[in-house]
């Protein structure tokens, strides 16, 4: 039975239930339970803290996980980036009260607040630069007022709750992170293949859209061009007809773009469809 770990609270929890509801799997309806066995699909979820999720997986306790990257690089365990999941993006970011620092160089010597230690240590050492890292559970961006430290680093959406606490956001982005599906670092992919398989599928259900039109068959060419879809689109020759009907897969973002360009090269009877799961 397959064992995968799932973040119990915080930003990540509920879409990555949502992903794998989408994916067919069974999710739980307390939030306080923490073990569910889907015997249909031979998995079992384990809820878990977000910032272990990486730990378990790391052991090899359990085979497979939904954490950020930004966790999986803290934690230090020994597990890596599978699957990119599309949701929870933020960025990583230094800041401090204006005119304090404007690049990653002056921080040397000066005291940093964070969450993750590890990560800002790592970052730090990678650019020749020492500072005295103070590790906090939560609101780091009051470290400063409070006099604990000098700088913060922190995961940053929008940079409101920095900017209320007086702080400027400067020098590059520390890491972009985003929700990623982890495995140990000595598992076999084979061994977590379906559910890569299934995500992968709705990951692209969601950002497609199934087009179908008819078009003219010497303007067939043209509208092929406007929307060649995700790999190749299905055509198929309208009987008795010198038209053609057309299959494909278009980006979401893109559609009402592309259903323009269709009808100016001729095409017509354009329909969309929402998919629901496409295996890749």
């Amino acid at each position: 039975m397959l064992r995968i770990a799932v973040p119990n609270k915080g930003s990540l929890s509920d879409p990555a239930v949502q992903l794998l509801k989408e994916a067919g799997y069974k999710q739980r309806r307390d939030p306080r339970e923490l073990v569910l066995v889907d015997e249909r699909n031979d998995v079992e979820f384990f809820f878990l803290r977000p910032r272990d999720v990486a730990v378990y997986v790391g052991a090899g306790t359990v085979d497979a996980g939904i954490t950020g990257r930004d966790l999986l690089i803290d934690s230090g365990a020994d597990a890596v980036e599978h699957l990119e999941l599309g949701f929870g993006g933020s960025t990583f970011r230094y800041a401090a009260a204006p005119g304090v620092a404007s690049s990653i160089l002056d921080i040397d010597g000066k005291r940093v607040a964070t969450s993750y230690p590890r990560l800002v240590e790592q970052h730090l050492a990678s650019h020749g630069v020492t500072a005295h890292v103070v590790r906090l559970d939560g609101a780091v961006e009051s470290s400063v007022r409070l006099g604990v430290a000098d700088v913060v680093a922190d995961v940053v959406s929008t940079g409101t709750t920095l900017r209320a606490a007086g702080l400027e956001i400067f020098g590059d982005p520390i890491l972009g992170s985003e929700a990623i599906l982890i495995r140990a670092q000595d598992a076999p992919v084979e061994d977590i293949a379906i559910l890569t398989g299934r995500l992968r599928g709705v990951l692209t259900a969601r950002r497609f859209v199934l087009v179908d039109y008819d078009v003219p068959s010497d303007r067939l060419d043209a509208a092929i061009a406007v929307s060649p879809g995700f790999e190749a689109p299905t055509v198929t020759p309208l009987h008795g007809s010198d038209w053609h009907a057309v299959r494909v897969m278009v980006p979401r973002a893109e559609m009402n773009h592309i259903m323009d360009a269709l009808y100016a090269v001729g095409a017509r009877a354009i329909l969309t469809t929402e998919l629901l799961a496409v295996r890749v």
